[in-house]
């Protein structure tokens, strides 16, 4: 006959199969863990290199000359490209500035100035990692109109003729013409 007590020495029974442990989340799913990271790593990077791109500015001035061209472009990714003529010398070949403008408000104000010479104040973003931000790496964040060209001489109206008085101011004092001999 059977003792029923168990041998000390004997290794105990296995447990049953429903009672294995269960693996972690990482085990079980390391395979959708691993396609998440494959493709949200790399648009995480590009996110945060096009957000550091377009934030910090490599340089900002101004360039005055005339608007020559201002449109809409792109197939996926609309942009505002436009072309600034610069021309110190009447007569002289002007040097093309192209520039993008990333704000609908700061174009409005370009269409607006058409036709007049105009300070474009711009930024300068280099590396930017598409050019679904803009063609260049100029991009327009303010348009101001300058009033006269300074090169240009002073417009003289014909002989006799007095200049125009702004209203409310003083008219300037004439002179009395000298004797003729």
């Amino acid at each position: 006959m059977t003792d029923p007590t168990p041998d000390p020495s004997s290794p105990p029974p296995p447990p049953p199969p429903s009672a294995a442990p269960r693996r972690s989340f990482a085990r079980r799913h390391w395979g959708k863990l691993t396609l998440v990271a494959l493709v949200a790593g790399p648009a995480l990077a590009f996110a945060a290199w096009a957000a550091a791109a377009l934030t910090v500015s490599y340089s900002d001035g101004t360039r005055t000359g005339y608007n020559q061209k201002l449109s809409r472009k792109g197939w996926l990714c609309k942009t505002w490209e436009g072309e600034l003529a610069l021309s110190n010398v009447p007569g002289q070949a002007p040097e093309l500035f192209q520039y993008s403008v990333r704000d609908d408000a700061v174009a409005a104000q370009i269409q607006r100035l058409e036709g007049r010479r105009v300070a474009l104040q711009y930024e300068e973003h280099r590396g930017v990692p598409s050019s679904c931000f803009g063609e260049t790496d100029y991009y327009a964040v303010g348009v101001r109109a300058v009033d006269a060209d300074p090169l240009a001489a002073p417009q003289s109206g014909p002989a006799g003729a007095t200049p125009a008085v702004p209203p409310g101011a003083a008219p300037a004092p004439v002179s009395p013409a000298p004797p003729a001999p």
